[in-house]
């Protein structure tokens, strides 16, 4: 098995099974909406349910629960596809779409047990917030980083390639 596929069924299972782990526990333990601080005005576990995208998008829409996952499965679809092409020696690349692939596996798999996502994790500064998220979507946001950080440095690598 290539590198590509061995870290795909690592960094994916891994992150899936603690994605789902953490949002386990926290929906067991927690009532919903209970807040617990851990750093004092910075940051805080908070136990919510989130039916829309990113920031509650369409969290009212009678259609959001077949759009998302659609749009979900078809992301996974193509991550796959994009994982096949990748050579050998692409392996943040490979890092970075299994990160974004297990994000989208781990809210898929609660959009399709539940209608909505976990999120528990709640950064914020005093007043000044940041939506709560969970372990997927760090992954996802991760995954998109370091994408973009291997996309700029195969740019760079093509222009000193191209310089006589």
């Amino acid at each position: 098995m290539s590198f590509k596929y061995r870290i795909l069924a690592i960094v994916t299972f891994v992150t899936v099974i603690l994605d789902q782990a953490t949002k386990l526990y926290i929906a067991r333990t927690l009532p919903l909406h209970a807040m617990i601080s851990i750093i004092e005005n910075f940051f805080t576990i908070t136990y919510l349910r989130n039916r829309g995208a990113a920031f509650g998008m369409l969290a009212t829409s009678p259609w959001r629960l077949p759009f998302f996952i659609l749009v979900s499965t078809v992301a996974v679809v193509v991550i796959f596809m994009i994982i096949r092409k990748l050579r050998d020696d692409q392996k943040l690349s490979a890092l970075s779409l299994s990160l974004i692939l297990a994000g989208a596996v781990g809210n898929l798999i609660d959009r399709i047990s539940y209608g909505e996502v976990i999120d528990f994790i709640f950064v914020h500064w005093y007043d000044h917030y940041w939506p709560a998220f969970n372990v997927a979507d760090s992954a996802i946001c991760v995954g998109v980083f370091l994408l973009a950080l291997e996309m700029f440095r195969e740019e760079q690598r093509l222009k000193r390639l191209r310089q006589p």
